[in-house]
């Protein structure tokens, strides 16, 4: 809302300004101001003027995006082992119902939290104590990743930097690879 900065409508010039909209492309950063007529009329928004707009929303039109399988009907009504809760519901309500949940649909929440997060596993903060080996692992995990992709467009003489480095860090220790 931006009634209280006297911001009039960018599309009619009448009435005052109540949503304002940011929106980032490419690292530009828009605005506008509209008055709920304008910004209903507009359709694109219409998801964000009403009550109805929770994250359940957000992620219940993400979870028919996320390329469900072709017999839905089954994946609905399968439930957890532990609390019964299913796939169905997960979908209408955007939470799960225990942690053994993620287990029992981990086929279809992995694509979703893939474009939720860009990965699948977590990488949340690292804990203050501790925290040096976690992130002597995450370098590792990174540069094995690497040296992988650069296996795969056969840029070998970079993937032999990458193993030399790898090894450097660990102190000749092999990896399971056996690079």
């Amino acid at each position: 809302m931006n009634e209280d900065q006297g911001q009039v409508c960018q599309r009619c010039q009448q009435k005052p300004a109540q949503v304002h909209f940011s929106k980032v492309v490419n690292g530009e950063k828009s605005e506008r101001y509209l008055c709920e007529d304008c910004a209903r009329e507009e359709g694109a928004f219409h998801f964000m003027l009403g009550p109805q707009f929770t994250v359940q929303h957000v992620l219940g039109g993400l979870i028919g995006q996320a390329g469900m399988p072709a017999n839905r009907a089954t994946v609905d009504t399968r439930a957890c082992p532990d609390c019964g809760y299913t796939y169905r519901e997960f979908a209408e309500s955007g939470r799960l119902g225990c942690d053994r949940c993620y287990q029992a649909f981990r086929s279809e929440l992995n694509p979703l939290i893939l474009r939720l997060h860009g990965r699948v596993e977590h990488r949340g903060k690292l804990p203050s104590r501790g925290a040096k080996h976690l992130k002597a692992q995450r370098e590792l995990d990174r540069l094995r990743q690497e040296m992988a992709e650069a296996v795969k467009r056969e840029d070998f003489e970079e993937a032999a930097k990458i193993r030399d480095h790898i090894r450097t860090l660990t102190g000749g220790e092999a990896h399971e690879s056996g690079i």
